[in-house]
């Protein structure tokens, strides 16, 4: 039986570099940051002040007024998100058999806006003044739901919390409903909305964040002798996933083909790495091996590259052991050093990147890499500073999460 393939033929997203696709593209070409004080809430108590927000957003084009005051942060940006995606794809969900099309979404946290502002509300004014959205607003499958009502999307709709690797996995899983036949079209990706005192707090206790308060836009800098940790975003992105027949059938745009998928555990620490990248490794060997690609042909990795000390080094530990001397030929490049880190949402803006290098041939580059850490063994090539024309056939996105998570990605050319 001939395997079923799943296209890409839709892209949507707000991040800190944009409201939309072609807007987060032209900047990360243009080696911009989008990291920048933040202005959501008065960080004056804070260690860090500074983060990845989305600016000046508004859902008013995607949704109603009631509906947005039922809706947390985070289901906002993946409604707007999605919104985008189905537009740039197409497609007519009134004209699809609804239990052919679903939604498999990711969010490391959910709805931590609300969950904040409930727990303040019980303790300031007691149990019954908590408001009857509570709930239905906080939990994090809000956003797989409200899009699927949005779109009359009746088939497979699930949601994955896999920390930083949520969207990947939700990408891998949507590959897999419609490569068994479960579903012809899948809406996927992820969103979060974690830049709330809660959560810059949490993390600022973890010893996670970059503390480089005097120069924010500076601040991601993956791969860099100098870094000192990740920087906290905000955003969604979200991708139309589609029966590559039914795609050519309806004349649709193609960006290139999602191929294959690896999931991993490191079972080894709740919040770091494997020191040498065990399960990073692996997840890149069965992405592979899933796709039926030879590691010789992949020709660019768009890392994890959180811009933390022990994560830049594993990952590209496990890089070279699963490369051997072909690691010295990949192009590899970071995201976060433009838009930080979207912990949940990163792996579905992450993919629209590398939809968009298959599409246009350009890599992104990895800013604010001034002095390669080489000491430590990261002496890949990680196009510094400066965008990179090259034409792209097959290449790997990775996404590391808290728990030991790990997913890669195989996204090749059509």
């Amino acid at each position: 039986m001939t395997r079923r393939r799943a296209v890409i033929t839709g892209l949507g997203t707000v991040n800190p570099l944009g409201l939309n696709v072609p807007t987060y593209w032209r900047a990360l070409l243009a080696s911009q940051s989008g990291i920048a004080p933040i202005t959501l809430f008065d960080t004056t108590d804070f260690k860090v002040k500074f983060g990845g927000e989305v600016k000046k957003f508004d859902a008013s084009g995607a949704m109603d007024t009631r509906d947005i005051r039922r809706s947390d942060r985070f289901t906002q940006f993946a409604i707007v998100a999605a919104t985008e995606a189905v537009k740039d794809s197409g497609i007519d969900f009134a004209k699809e058999e609804a239990f052919r099309c679903g939604c498999i979404f990711g969010s490391g946290i959910g709805g931590l806006n609300e969950l904040e502002d409930g727990a303040k509300t019980l303790a300031e004014r007691g149990p019954s003044r908590l408001g009857p959205f509570l709930i239905p607003k906080m939990i994090a499958n809000a956003a797989s739901g409200n899009i699927s009502i949005k779109f009359g999307l009746r088939g497979p709709n699930t949601t994955v919390a896999t920390a930083c690797s949520s969207a990947a996995h939700a990408i891998g899983d949507s590959l897999a409903a419609i490569r068994y036949g479960q579903a012809d079209v899948m809406v996927t990706g992820g969103s979060e909305a974690a830049i709330t005192p809660l959560g810059l707090g949490g993390f600022i206790a973890c010893k996670a964040l970059s503390e480089r308060n005097d120069a924010p836009e500076l601040a991601s800098r993956p791969f860099d002798k100098n870094r000192d940790g990740f920087v906290l975003s905000e955003g969604a992105g979200v991708l139309v996933l589609e029966e590559y027949e039914h795609a050519k059938a309806r004349g649709a745009t193609i960006y290139g083909e999602v191929c294959g998928s690896g999931n991993t555990a490191d079972a080894y620490h709740i919040t770091a790495p494997h020191e040498d990248g065990l399960g990073a490794g692996e997840a890149m060997r069965v992405a592979m091996r899933d796709a039926g690609w030879n590691l010789n042909e992949v020709q660019y990795l768009n890392a994890h590259g959180t811009s933390t000390g022990l994560g830049d080094v594993a990952e590209t530990k496990a890089v070279k052991s699963v490369f051997g001397d072909h690691a010295k030929k990949l192009m590899i490049s970071s995201t976060k050093s433009m838009i930080g880190h979207l912990l949940g949402a990163s792996g579905g803006v992450e993919a629209i990147a590398c939809a968009l290098s298959l599409r246009y041939g350009v890599l992104h580059p990895t800013i604010n890499l001034q002095n390669q850490d080489i000491e430590a063994g990261c002496d890949l090539d990680y196009i510094p500073n400066v965008a990179r024309e090259v034409r792209v056939k097959k290449l790997l996105s990775n996404s590391f999460g808290f728990g030991g998570h790990n997913c890669s990605l195989a996204l090749g050319a059509v």
